[in-house]
């Protein structure tokens, strides 16, 4: 099988993510290189990592390596620039959420995927543990029956040092709060696991934290097979807690953790109708344990790299989400419903999240 040669731009907090995601996989990938603009920095970071090189250039990094992967872990206003000049260089990418600020930026993306034959996914690695695989198979076989009612909770904590730094909080920077923020990787697990939603009730606010982003989302979901989700989004919440709860006609599937989920994690409970079915065995039967990490989608993504496919979280895989953000920030905005697939180019929420773009 072919090992990949992968770069890395980035070397903020999450880089270490991408870095233990290609080290888990070393017949596969071959980590050459790391950008960063802080020459210094980034020095320090290929030493503290045995990375062979050391770029504060990007473009020049591009090419005096010519990557099959790039990975993108710098802030979110340089998302779509580096994962267009990555595809213009030859390579896929693997680019940190949020992958853009809109769906017009994701057009952009998409764009530029039809100019190379590369491929831009984004980092949604809640969607890729084995044992969220299981359930997810159970559920759309039908054997836990409808689905009926859900709750999504994102209640993390980020406090005012965290929101110091110059580029958080705000929409051209940051892109939004915890909905787009935090909150997204919940999201996109329920939406992954519950299929395509259909229509989006929200209230957006800022109660405490001196952003210009909301610090806080509570969102009401009807998906298309007729379940009813309620998530809230949140930065404010000192005990933090992301939770899922899922009830179907015959059992309930829970899953509590905060950033990354194991086995241990999920909880089932079935009806009394279904004790003696073998369905809580079934759900029960978990894949051998690996946790929600960057790695489990690394896996994923290389076999799909093998067999030039898209990536499961590229196109249509993460543009269900952006649309679904946006009508968040939308409904947030306007206190009306909003449907899937109205939000056209002619919308300003198809531009800019907080609405404010007037170009068509």
């Amino acid at each position: 099988m072919k090992k990949y040669k992968t770069v890395i731009v980035g070397t903020g907090g999450i880089a270490e993510s991408h870095v233990n995601a290609v080290r888990a996989l070393p017949d596969r990938f071959e980590l050459v290189a790391v950008a960063d603009v802080d020459a210094e920095k980034v020095e320090a970071y290929g030493k503290k990592y045995d990375i062979p090189r050391s770029y504060t250039d990007y473009e020049e990094m591009l090419a005096a390596e010519k990557p099959d992967l790039v990975q993108i872990a710098v802030p979110p206003l340089l998302h779509v620039k580096f994962s267009i000049m990555a595809m213009e260089a030859g390579a896929w990418v693997y680019c940190e959420k949020p992958l853009c600020a809109s769906l017009a930026e994701l057009d952009k993306i998409e764009e530029a995927e039809k100019r190379t034959g590369k491929f831009c996914a984004s980092v949604f690695q809640m969607r890729f543990a084995p044992s969220s695989t299981h359930v997810k198979k159970l559920i759309e076989s039908g054997r836990l029956g409808k689905p009926m009612i859900g709750i999504a909770h994102t209640l993390w904590y980020r406090d005012l040092e965290y929101y110091g730094v110059s580029w958080r909080g705000t929409w051209k920077s940051d892109f939004g709060g915890p909905t787009m923020i935090l909150g997204i990787h919940t999201m996109d697990h329920v939406l992954n696991l519950m299929g395509e939603w259909e229509e989006v009730r929200a209230i957006t606010a800022t109660l405490d934290r001196p952003i210009e982003v909301e610090d806080v989302s509570m969102v009401h979901v009807r998906f298309k097979n007729g379940a009813l989700v309620s998530m809230i989004n949140s930065a404010l919440s000192p005990r933090q807690e992301t939770y899922i709860r899922l009830d179907f006609q015959k059992a309930t599937v829970e899953l509590k953790h905060l950033y990354v989920y194991q086995n241990e994690n999920w909880s089932f409970t079935v009806t009394d109708e279904e004790k003696d079915s073998g369905l809580l065995e079934e759900l029960t039967s978990l894949p051998e344990d690996a946790p929600s990490s960057h790695v489990s989608q690394i896996k994923a993504m290389v076999e799909e790299m093998d067999r030039n496919e898209r990536p499961s979280t590229s196109g249509s895989g993460v543009r269900d989400t952006v649309e679904f953000v946006s009508a968040i920030y939308k409904s947030g905005f306007t206190g009306e419903a909003v449907k899937k697939g109205t939000i056209g180019k002619d919308d300003p929420f198809y531009r800019d999240l907080s609405g404010k773009s007037s170009k068509a």
